[in-house]
């Protein structure tokens, strides 16, 4: 019995050490070595100050930038250290109330938009956190964005259509516009707003 004991332990400790230790290390090396910026957060960078992740949503607030979609996370929202969703289901008052806020806010902010408001704008993710939008959304903010800027509609629409994201594998997912590095380009093209 004791010496089954002992084989018993003996697995469950290189167990613990190949799957715990080594195939972590192993698989971090690898990606520092095959994907490092991929693998260091796929940080943005202004000259030589990080401005945020292409992996994260954040907040902009400025007219003169494209807006990305609520964020449930945490209590402020865009908290990276607490994604998650609001877990408010359909028929929750508090989240049609929330929903009914911010598609009047969007309407008001955004007078010159055509159309009804793109549903994204007005439902968080399940992260909380993601960092893109449809080219719909996106095209439905640009005369906001233009009128702030003082820059023709047609230079904001164009700047959408450069930052048009395909399907992944052409076939994965659904196309769509990184918020942080739209706006980041609307600013080397024109000017902080």
């Amino acid at each position: 019995m004791r010496s089954e004991l002992v084989i018993a332990l003996r697995m469950v400790v290189a167990t613990l050490v190949l799957t715990g230790v080594v195939y972590p290390l192993a698989v971090c090396a690898c990606a520092q070595l095959l994907f490092p910026r991929q693998a260091d957060g796929s940080m943005v960078a202004v000259g030589a100050r990080v401005v945020g992740s292409e992996l994260i949503g954040q907040e902009f607030a400025s007219p003169g930038y494209f807006h990305g979609r609520p964020s449930a996370a945490g209590p402020g929202g865009y908290d990276s250290s607490a994604s998650g969703g609001s877990n408010l289901g359909p028929t929750s008052a508090r989240l049609r109330d929330r929903v009914a806020a911010e598609a009047a806010r969007l309407r008001r902010d955004n007078a010159s938009a055509p159309g009804p408001v793109p549903g994204e704008l007005v439902a968080a993710s399940a992260s909380g956190l993601d960092p893109h939008l449809s080219p719909d959304a996106a095209l439905w903010q640009a005369p906001r964005v233009a009128a702030a800027r003082g820059v023709p509609l047609s230079a904001v629409q164009s700047a959408v259509a450069a930052h048009v994201e395909g399907r992944s594998l052409a076939i994965l997912g659904e196309p769509r516009i990184n918020v942080l590095l739209l706006n980041l380009d609307l600013d080397r093209r024109f000017g902080l707003p």
